[in-house]
């Protein structure tokens, strides 16, 4: 029950992203796996041997020291949930027999879905309740400057740099790290927010249409960035369109007043029109005698040289979109070039150590998108030696999926002298986008990826990979 407590929370309590989640080969071995079988066989065993239902104390004893889980953080939520949970095990662990019970283990993701999705109108007036005193609290905050940052990505990294140069003349106040939606937003503002703070910076994801409208709603932004937009989540969203509309910027930028300003990655441009925004929209990009090496980002913008401590070329976009949103705010480019040189390397999304053998590790783990996984190859480049790639397939891409992973495949082979794949789903589309490379491989398990990367110099660990895994391959 926990476990899948876990999942719903990792998918952030979104139908859409649950469901997905099945269309996976790992999703699906969740259902369909060897304990769910036996359990199954034992069931059917039972209806004509009764006294067989005693091989559940086995059973259950080897799958307890085998069967390894993640379990959720212990927010309020789930507390409750789990609350839940016990008192309807005890029902039915009073009320039932021993068959009975073996019954409702095997339904678990059904049970555990049905109280997830039972309890949701509770949590929605309990979440609209957060949100309107949130909103109260925002509105008293007449002197208040937010910066609302959205996109499909580059959200994170564009906040932490935007947040640390102004941090050099401003008290600011900027989204915990994993906090982008309507509560975390919310319980930011409600704890966090004080009358000391000068300016306000939220990253603001959604999942859906009307999502990145409800949160700039709440924190009423003066100022928008909008980082970049591609396929990632379409499969939530139902339609490019939608997902034009949240992730695009064209939600944010509506919102913001008349004297307000949305800078937004020209390479959006071409995508999203704003034809319903009151403010000025401003495309920003245009860096040059751009140098991108290991440890630093170095560039030129309207004759100021910036040098930056952070890792990869595409810190340059997140760095021009913070750059224009600070100098809104009233600090010159010389004093934004000198804040940006102060920055701590590694404050962005992409983090760099030392590993197995003395390998460099690059862990991109955070999230992926198809741009991003793009990018980070293209930092991996930088490094000598064996290069390595180890990275599921992306998900929630819908339609867009084959496309997106061919031109990874594309650049794997450009790149990389080996690259491991973890799952199933959109393998051959990456071999094919390769060129049917032999150095592109499909590999599961753990140990066997671990004897895989052995020797390589520069390892890139890209999406959600087994913490496991990760944890043994920075040893």
């Amino acid at each position: 029950m926990l476990f899948w407590l876990y999942l719903w929370q990792l998918k952030e309590y979104h139908i859409g992203r649950f469901l997905a989640h099945f269309q996976t080969a790992k999703g699906r071995r969740l259902l369909l796996n060897p304990w769910a079988g036996a359990k199954l066989i034992l069931l059917l065993v039972v209806l004509f041997i009764p006294n067989a239902i005693f091989l559940l104390i086995p059973l259950y004893a080897v799958e307890f020291f085998l069967r390894k889980a993640p379990k959720p953080v212990f927010t309020r939520k789930i507390q409750f949930l789990t609350l839940v949970l016990l008192g309807v095990s005890l029902v039915f662990a009073f009320l039932g027999s021993l068959v009975f019970l073996l019954i409702i283990d095997i339904l678990t993701p059904l049970v555990v879905s049905l109280v997830v999705l039972g309890l949701q109108p509770f949590t929605v007036l309990a979440r609209n309740r957060v949100i309107e005193q949130a909103k109260a609290k925002r509105r008293k905050m007449k002197n208040l400057k937010v910066v609302g940052i959205t996109g499909s990505y580059g959200k994170t990294s564009t906040k932490e740099f935007l947040a640390h140069i102004l941090g050099q003349k401003f008290t600011v106040l900027k989204t915990p790290e994993h906090t982008n939606s309507e509560v975390g937003i919310a319980n930011t503002i409600l704890r966090s927010l004080t009358t000391e703070h000068d300016v306000f910076v939220c990253e603001m994801g959604a999942y859906g249409k009307g999502g990145i409208q409800l949160l700039a709603d709440m924190a009423k932004p003066d100022i928008a960035i909008v980082t970049g937009v591609n396929e990632q989540h379409l499969a939530t969203f139902g339609s490019m369109e939608n997902l034009l509309s949240a992730e695009g910027g064209r939600e944010l930028a509506e919102a913001l007043p008349s004297d307000g300003m949305a800078f937004v990655n020209q390479t959006v441009k071409s995508k999203v029109q704003y034809e319903n925004a009151k403010c000025k929209v401003v495309y920003y990009g245009g860096a040059e005698k751009v140098k991108i090496e290991k440890e630093k980002v170095s560039f030129e913008f309207e004759g100021v040289k910036f040098e930056v401590p952070a890792y990869g070329g595409h810190n340059v976009q997140n760095l021009l979109g913070a750059i224009e949103a600070a100098r809104k705010l009233g600090m010159s480019l010389q004093e934004i070039a000198k804040a940006a040189a102060s920055m701590p390397l590694g404050l962005g999304a992409l983090k760099v150590k030392k590993g197995t053998n003395g390998a460099t590790i690059i862990d991109s783990t955070y999230s992926a998108n198809p741009d991003g996984v793009i990018a980070d190859l293209e930092y991996l480049s930088l490094y000598e030696g064996k290069r390595v790639l180890v990275m599921p397939c992306l998900i929630e891409l819908g339609p867009a999926a084959k496309e997106a992973h061919k031109r990874i495949g594309q650049k794997i082979a450009q790149v990389c002298d080996q690259a491991i794949i973890t799952t199933k789903e959109h393998f051959e589309d990456v071999k094919e986008g390769a060129g049917q490379s032999d150095k592109i491989v499909y590999v599961e398990n753990a140990q066997e990826i671990l004897e895989k990367i052995k020797d390589a110099n520069a390892i890139l660990l890209e999406s959600r990979l087994p913490e496991s895994l990760i944890k043994a391959v920075e040893k």
